[in-house]
């Protein structure tokens, strides 16, 4: 007798190596494995694979030998891809400079997204980065908002939301070097009111702030000359 079942040719999924009659239902078939590969150029993914390559580099010194198959394969693929996602969501600033900072510091990995260490990151980060760094990603910051309001950037101080204003200081959006060499700058932080100054107090820090510009003059004379070209 003819066996039926070992003739039938059967389609085999090379991830995770289950078996299929029909070769249709292979293709709409999704293992694990399978849709790890199909992320792979995901922001979040990228990302993530970022911060496992630093995390081998840093602690094991063997981050050459990694691959993306090897990140798949990993028991902490999830937990690194969620950091990665979480990257992507906060609009991280200096990603390279945070995935060291949180394993210099020896945070647990399923804590990583932890709003309050990004946020003790990125306090200290805008107090030690380079001027034209914060220039660049405030005027980035700047012109977007005009382009979502219809109004020119150089007016974001006169013109922009106090609320929305502070919320970009918070997240770093908007530096010091900026408010504080600006007449405008200076006009907005004058108008604020006691909970919005709470809210910001700690990034505008006016003692640090004022240290810094004293110790950094051709930097800070190279910002101001900057913002008063740019009429802000």
């Amino acid at each position: 007798m003819v066996n039926i079942e070992a003739t039938v040719e059967k389609y085999t999924c090379k991830y995770c190596e289950k078996s299929f009659r029909k070769l249709s239902t292979l293709s709409v078939h999704m293992c694990e494995k399978k849709r790890r590969y199909q992320q792979e150029n995901e922001s979040g993914v990228r990302l993530g694979m970022q911060a496992y390559l630093k995390f081998y580099e840093m602690t094991q010194g063997s981050a050459k030998t990694k691959s993306y198959a090897d990140f798949v394969d990993s028991p902490y693929y999830g937990a690194f891809v969620k950091f990665g996602q979480y990257l992507v969501q906060i609009r991280a600033i200096n990603v390279p400079m945070f995935i060291t900072w949180i394993i210099k510091e020896n945070k647990k990995l399923d804590q990583w997204t932890k709003e309050s260490f990004y946020d003790e990151y990125l306090h200290d980060y805008l107090r030690k980065e380079h001027p034209n760094d914060a220039l660049e990603r405030s005027f980035t910051e700047m012109q977007n908002w005009a382009d979502d309001t219809d109004k020119q950037f150089n007016n974001i101080f006169r013109e922009g939301a106090p609320n929305k204003i502070c919320n970009m200081i918070v997240n770093g959006r908007i530096s010091p070097w900026i408010l504080y060499n600006c007449d405008s700058g200076i006009a907005f932080l004058s108008g604020l009111n006691e909970e919005q100054v709470t809210l910001i107090f700690r990034f505008i820090d006016p003692d640090f702030w004022n240290r810094k510009f004293k110790d950094y003059v051709a930097d800070t004379e190279f910002i101001k000359s900057v913002l008063l070209e740019a009429s802000i």
